[in-house]
């Protein structure tokens, strides 16, 4: 099935995210599909929660009410797994979107892959990397907050086969280069050019979490031109440009 035209239900813990974000949690799924069912979790009846009541309206989610009976328990992750079962079950929608940093939602993200619906979640880079791995697709909320600023210049480090990169929000990453070269040897399957997406798919299957954002780049295709291995190639078809990455 045509990713693009998944159905894929957003689930959000109000608890755990960020409201100011949710423009960009939208665009971020809207790569993937159409977010047929948009659901915030939280107790609505407590201050923090107010960010998110006039995003509700505006981007068309539906308030799932869930007291906070008891100190110190998340009612939202019971309440947010129970939905997402039976919306599971329902058989009208191909893919979820967790949006949580929360590890609790482990079991779920396994337990829709194993149905064989695409998951995706979105949560801070605090999110445990068992939840990110539960995955197929996982995206730092950093990285839709990044904003749209300079690309920062990559610099060397003194680890072997691998480059840092400073991110528009001062934090530094590392770009494992013979992770790079694994998905592109994947992807190749010894063909001299490989499609920049077909190597991106190779990457996630390798790390949810990789994401070209992280390192100072907008796609995969201005991080391989910044690397000296490698080399992109124009590939218009159709007046459209599908580039092609090979080794130099």
């Amino acid at each position: 099935m045509d990713e693009k035209r998944f159905h894929i239900a957003v689930l959000i813990d109000g608890d755990n995210a960020q409201a100011k974000l949710i423009k960009e949690v939208l665009a971020e799924v809207s790569k993937y599909g159409k977010a047929t069912i948009r659901r915030i979790y939280g107790d609505w009846t407590t201050p923090q929660m107010n960010s998110w009541k006039e995003t509700i309206n505006q981007h068309s989610f539906s308030p799932i009410q869930k007291f906070s009976y008891t100190t110190g328990k998340n009612s939202t992750d019971s309440s947010m797994i129970i939905d997402a079962m039976d919306i599971l079950h329902g058989k009208s929608i191909e893919g979820f979107c967790i949006v949580s940093s929360d590890s609790d939602y482990t079991g779920l993200a396994k337990r829709i892959r194993e149905e064989g619906r695409f998951v995706m979640g979105i949560g801070r880079r605090i999110t445990p990397k068992a939840f990110i791995k539960s995955c197929e697709i996982f995206t730092y909320a950093e990285n839709l907050s990044s904003g749209s600023g300079e690309k920062p210049q990559p610099k060397k480090s003194k680890a072997e086969g691998k480059e840092a990169s400073i991110t528009d929000n001062g934090e530094s990453d590392v770009l494992d280069l013979n992770l790079i070269k694994k998905a592109y040897d994947i992807a190749s399957d010894e063909d001299e050019e490989v499609h920049v997406s077909k190597i991106g798919a190779a990457l996630r299957k390798i790390d949810p979490s990789f994401d070209p954002r992280s390192y100072g780049f907008r796609n995969l295709t201005e991080l391989f031109r910044s690397l000296k291995d490698f080399s992109v190639v124009k590939n218009v078809v159709n007046g459209l440009n599908y580039p092609l990455v090979k080794r130099r």
